[in-house]
């Protein structure tokens, strides 16, 4: 296992799989960088996100290969801080249980555009919200998506749409991670004011989100709860299909006051 800094040696790793790897390539981007720790051992490639808090985890890998990248996070485990919050393809958790508690497991579906023609009949809509919008972007996501993981530095992207009704913003589609130099995009922090749900707002403003993005990404891609019945719907109208299954898991050291 080594600590891997050359971005070119990601990128081509990363890139045999995109759509997988949709998040870890975007973090290559220099807005993303400097947050970035990324470990390897031969084309196995495991990402730790820095910005958040806890800091995030990202494994993925194809069924076939999850041996290998399941011993590599064997490896990572006793340099990772004590509090992580991890994203694991099926069957990774385990290599992480004897330095970790599992909690909160909650099943995930990866989810990328490939029928951009969809778009074509939906009512797409959204201005390009600013650092000026950020107040009022906080206080809907605090009354529609209070659980949200929202990094205010993402509106600076200029990937962040709202459409307003009297003056007031009602619903928003921003991004998650956006890379013009790697041509990748991953939806996130969709929401709509409650008493304005209904209307085709969400779809409205992701899909005027979406023919934003693919004007300078090849792979545009989400991740949504797999019981969010509702969500799988609205974007498979708009031409997203799956790509995979993951968990999100918040793990606490053994013997840390996390794990009690």
């Amino acid at each position: 296992m080594r600590v891997e800094r050359d971005r070119a040696v990601l990128a081509g790793l990363l890139g045999r799989d995109p759509l997988l790897r949709v998040y870890e390539l975007g973090d290559l981007d220099d807005f993303f960088w400097p947050f970035t720790t990324w470990f390897r051992r031969g084309d196995q490639v495991v990402l730790l996100y820095g910005a958040t808090s806890p800091p995030t985890l990202l494994a993925f890998g194809r069924p076939e290969r999850v041996a290998e990248l399941g011993a590599l996070l064997a490896e990572v485990a006793p340099v990772l801080p004590e509090r992580v919050y991890a994203h694991l393809s099926p069957g990774l958790v385990g290599a992480l249980a004897g330095r970790f508690r599992v909690d909160g497991a909650v099943a995930h579906r990866r989810l990328a555009l490939t029928d951009v023609g969809r778009l074509a009949g939906v009512r797409a809509a959204g201005a390009v919200l600013t650092g000026a919008d950020l107040p009022e972007l906080a206080e809907l996501y605090a009354v529609a998506y209070p659980d949200n993981w929202f990094d205010p530095r993402m509106v600076e992207t200029g990937q962040y749409v709202g459409v307003r009704v009297a003056g007031e913003l009602v619903a928003v589609a921003g991004v998650h991670v956006w890379s013009p130099v790697f041509r990748v995009a991953a939806v996130g922090n969709v929401a709509t004011r409650p008493g304005f749900r209904g209307r085709g707002l969400a779809s409205a403003v992701v899909a005027g989100l979406c023919v934003r993005l693919c004007e300078g990404a090849d792979h545009v891609a989400l991740n949504v709860r797999a019981d969010n019945v509702s969500a799988l719907r609205l974007y498979e109208r708009l031409g997203f299909t799956p790509v995979a299954e993951y968990g999100e898991f918040s793990l606490s050291a053994w013997g840390s006051a996390a794990a009690g």
